[in-house]
């Protein structure tokens, strides 16, 4: 036992030394925003940073508009700075706009004399409390004048921090020398989009979102260069998605938006911050080859409310069960992963139907994702009718959770490693398989539980009379009646017994025991054999190996 707690002890002191945190001290081009009430568009940089590195750094932003050095002591913010920095983390000091400001003696600090008097305490602090300091210079203001981009925004600053970051034997990053040549490069037009003056403001100084977003990719380029250290943990996502502002978008469906149309080779990275998501999505065909990475599935919730025996707006029919998904995802080749989805309209009479998630997009691959809903949660559309095209779905470790029926459909679905939750005595699948089409519902390794006292739930059903539905090494829980499954025969629908097919093989638990209705089937290992990922995937008509963890 001791040994066990040494070896604990050494592994947690291990974890705590390879996190870190950079704490940002500066003024408002790096600055928090105010951003209550949702309607400020500036940002900046330092709001985008966390985004651009992984789990194991913290960043602790402490700038703020209209800081100078000087201000940065006399309001005790260095203090706050100086009292949260441990061993090993780092200090990034960015300042220059307010020191400047000779007619403002709160702020100003001579850049030959009080300025980097200033920047010394800073470095001598952040060492005695073994940290790291790292000066960066100034960011670029916008300023175009008749003959081009005025290159001298910041006098004598920058020069003033170099020279003081050679004296003490400190890594700076220049960051007045690439934001100029950007601005420079794109020009006088072009670099409007990612100021504040492109709403209207006369400020050519702070950032909208994609400006902020530029300013740190700049910031990212020079830490690759010269803090490797902090550049093993640099990550890069296209778009971010934040509710707080801290990211390109606030809401899903503006980054869908922005997604490049009929991408036939780039995968557009999507990281969805943790948050709830209020919002009914949709992802057109356009949107194809995209990964969405929620921050984390229990917390990165998406959802809406729409549902069956609802009225659309204005219309005096029902938004029926294709019409009150959460979700819809028309695009192929698309990634989901750490995300949940959910209709929370409830159930009942008065809701009906109510779909979380509607997939008719082919090779669409969910990656420890949660499915919450009640009736109809699943919705895998598939094609309609003959010349829709195959669908191709795959469920990798995901919770799916429903009440009748809530994993239904037409598509071709895999599902591995997942736990799918009964809510009611119902039934779990109901696929409408079409005609010909040798495989449906696939289900391998999975967990199939139930809430407290539900007792009498069926495999499936058949929503179409040619459904095909194969359980293979799942763990069956008791509330999975012996039957197993129901044939849903009635005026219209004939033959489903002869029709449909469903089978397991290798499945365990109490819901395993049987005896099954005589129509199923118990496959053989041979059989069984034919339901691995690859074959159930593979299409003769367009011989495509689908790879899901390459989804392009």
């Amino acid at each position: 036992m001791r040994k066990l707690l040494t070896i604990t002890a050494l592994a947690a002191a291990w974890l705590l030394a390879s996190s870190f945190t950079v704490h940002l001290m500066g003024d408002s081009t790096m600055a928090e925003k105010d951003l209550k009430g949702g309607t400020n568009p500036e940002r900046g940089w330092g709001m985008m940073f966390q985004n651009f590195l992984d789990g194991d750094v913290r960043v602790a932003n402490y700038a703020k508009n209209g800081l100078s050095t000087k201000s940065c002591i006399d309001k005790g913010i260095w203090d706050k700075v100086f009292a949260a920095v441990r061993p090993g983390d780092y200090v990034f000091i960015q300042f220059g706009h307010n020191d400047s400001k000779d007619s403002d003696t709160t702020r100003y600090a001579a850049p030959f004399g009080a300025y980097q008097d200033n920047l010394r305490r800073f470095i001598d602090g952040t060492r005695e409390k073994g940290g790291t300091p790292v000066l960066l210079t100034p960011v670029a203001r916008r300023w175009f004048k008749e003959g081009g981009l005025d290159r001298n925004c910041h006098g004598d600053y920058p020069a003033a921090m170099k020279q003081v970051a050679r004296e003490k034997g400190v890594i700076l990053l220049d960051m007045t020398t690439p934001t100029l040549d950007w601005l420079e490069s794109i020009g006088d037009e072009a670099s409007r989009a990612y100021y504040m003056i492109s709403t209207g403001k006369d400020d050519n100084t702070h950032t909208v979102a994609c400006g902020a977003r530029k300013i740190t990719e700049l910031v990212c380029d020079r830490i690759r260069e010269q803090l490797p250290e902090i550049a093993q943990h640099l990550r890069y996502y296209h778009i971010v998605v934040s509710p707080d502002g801290h990211g390109d978008y606030m809401t899903v469906q503006e980054a869908v938006n922005a997604i490049p149309d009929y991408s036939h080779q780039e995968i557009t990275e999507v990281l969805i911050r943790k948050g709830i998501y209020r919002e009914q999505v949709s992802i057109p065909h356009t949107k194809f080859r995209v990964h969405f990475k929620g921050e984390d599935a229990e917390t990165t919730v998406l959802t809406y409310d729409k549902y069956a025996k609802q009225l659309w707006p204005g219309r005096d029919f029902n938004v029926g069960t294709s019409g009150s998904a959460s979700i819809y995802i028309h695009a192929s080749y698309i990634t989901f992963e750490d995300l949940t989805f959910e209709n929370s309209a409830g159930e009942g009479k008065e809701i009906g139907q109510a779909v979380a998630v509607f997939t008719d997009g082919d090779f669409l691959f969910f990656k420890g994702c949660r499915f919450l809903g009640n009736q109809d949660t699943l919705y895998t559309y598939g094609r309609f009718g003959k010349f829709g095209g195959i669908k191709r779905n795959y469920f990798k470790d995901c919770y799916i959770e429903g009440t009748t029926d809530f994993i239904f459909g037409t598509s071709i679905a895999y599902f591995e490693d997942c736990t799918i939750h009964s809510k009611k005595n119902s039934y779990v699948t109901a696929a409408s398989t079409l005609q010909g089409q040798k495989y449906g519902y696939v289900f391998r390794n999975c967990t199939l539980t139930a809430a407290p006292g539900i007792d009498k739930c069926y495999l499936g059903r058949p929503w179409g009379a040619y459904a095909k539905t194969v359980f293979i090494g799942c763990h069956l829980g008791e509330h999975i009646v012996a039957d197993g499954w129901h044939d849903w025969e009635k005026e219209g629908k004939p033959d489903t017994k002869k029709n449909s097919y469903y089978a397991e093989y290798g499945n365990d638990g109490p819901g395993a025991r049987g005896p099954r209705v005589k129509w199923s089937h118990a496959l053989t290992a041979k059989q069984a054999a034919e339901y691995s990922f690859e074959k159930v995937m593979y299409q003769a008509e367009d011989g495509i190996v689908w790879n899901p963890y390459d989804n392009r």
